[in-house]
């Protein structure tokens, strides 16, 4: 791994830990072995690292929390339902790469009031999972997978709203028995949608 791979990923956890403003260019070049020369040389600056950072953390959460969804070409609640199986067994318990828990909550709170560039940036991801969620189900319906009277902007703000909830708990305790029961009542509401 090169100098700047290291760099934007020892920081990827540091900011899943200590946040981006409580996370110093000092503790990033502690953490990756290198100097404030070394640093600049990559980067021109702590916010130039972020955007590196936010985009390798989607490539991450891509990665975990769609591996398999491409099987289920012809049955859309199925994908929803495997998003959330990846999303509490892939990603939510993936210590190694997010050790603080899901980067992204803790980065759009800590930056809303503070840096709302950089949180808007962050809030990004979050409306393209609520849109992919809601275009599954939207797909359901039109495949009779699900009634035509479903509100599927509705149902989709509530799986979106319960899979953000399951990972600021799972954050505070660490509790897989209580992650396991929320995304379980997910899936269980999403196959009490399902026709038949």
């Amino acid at each position: 791994m090169n100098l700047r791979d290291r760099i934007i990923r020892d920081s990827l956890r540091l900011f899943s830990i200590k946040g981006f403003l409580g996370t110093s260019l000092t503790d990033i070049m502690q953490a990756s072995g290198t100097s404030k020369g070394g640093f600049y040389n990559h980067f021109r600056s702590k916010e130039a690292l972020f955007a590196a950072v936010l985009s390798e953390s989607r490539k991450i959460w891509r990665d975990k929390n769609l591996a398999g969804l491409d099987e289920l070409d012809d049955r859309p609640l199925e994908k929803i339902e495997r998003l959330l199986e990846n999303y509490r067994g892939r990603y939510l318990r993936d210590t190694d790469d997010f050790p603080g828990g899901c980067v992204f909550i803790g980065l759009a709170v800590e930056l809303s009031g503070r840096r709302p560039h950089l949180a808007s940036e962050v809030r990004e991801g979050f409306v393209r999972l609520k849109a992919m969620i809601e275009r599954y189900l939207h797909q359901a319906r039109e495949t009779g997978h699900i009634s035509m009277g479903v509100d599927t902007a509705q149902v989709a703000e509530v799986i979106f709203a319960g899979m953000l909830g399951a990972s600021l708990m799972y954050s505070l305790d660490r509790s897989t028995s209580n992650l396991d029961r929320t995304v379980d009542s997910l899936i269980h509401f999403l196959r009490g949608l399902a026709k038949g």
